[in-house]
């Protein structure tokens, strides 16, 4: 496991590194967001633990920089425990948000519980057919049974419910929804996709439950 932790006091970084090497782990550090970039440009990561507030560039602004080239999994620290800067944190596509001061040994379980979520959304993406329960989903074939019974959905209930599992366990903003799915282009707001995931989860019956709403954000695919 390889983990880049970014953060502009370098006792935490040293906590840190210490806990990731004792477990085996290999770790490197950037004291700011713009030397963060630059090594997420030139390494390949498991894992970033990103800071907020630093010099330079901001923790936020480095996690949208690093997104328009790779999608290595991102946890977010930071002193300000607001929820407008959690739910910022997870529209810009961080994985998981821990408010300082933290435990190090919460660190590493956040760390490994990312890692292997991110290991599961590859397999899942690599898969041609998914099953959940009851409900199972033909990625090539663009097929989904519900107990053996083909649902018939929409283009786009099929895309929403791609996208769903294919990041399953993510937390998903609305906001991220209508860019991912219907394109940065798309004219809608927030009501566009509630509508759709209501449809959804009525042809998913009682596999409805696999939708999880995340109440002022959004929604996860939780199976």
């Amino acid at each position: 496991m390889k983990v880049l932790i970014v953060d502009d006091e370098e006792m935490i970084r040293a906590v840190l590194r210490e806990y990731v090497e004792f477990e085996g782990g290999e770790a490197e550090e950037a004291c700011d967001g713009m030397e963060a970039v630059k090594l997420c440009r030139e390494n390949d990561y498991d894992v970033v633990l990103m800071d907020v507030m630093m010099p330079r560039l901001d923790g936020f602004s480095a996690v949208k920089e690093i997104r328009k080239f790779k999608q290595t999994p991102v946890i977010m620290l930071s002193a300000r425990g607001e929820e407008y800067d959690k739910l910022f944190g997870f529209e810009i596509g961080s994985d998981d948000y821990v408010t300082k001061p933290f435990s190090p040994k919460e660190v590493m379980a956040r760390i490994h519980a990312v890692v292997k979520r991110a290991a599961a959304g590859t397999e899942r993406k690599n898969a041609e057919v998914m099953e959940f329960e009851g409900l199972k989903i033909d990625m090539a074939g663009r097929n989904v049974y519900v107990d053996g019974v083909k649902a018939e959905l929409t283009p786009k209930e099929y895309e929403l419910l791609f996208y769903f599992v294919q990041n399953e366990g993510v937390a998903l903003t609305r906001e991220r929804l209508l860019n991912k799915v219907w394109g940065y282009d798309f004219y809608g707001d927030d009501r566009t996709v509630d509508t759709h995931v209501k449809m959804l989860r009525g042809n998913l019956k009682e596999y409805r439950k696999f939708i999880v709403t995340l109440r002022g954000l959004g929604y996860k695919f939780e199976a």
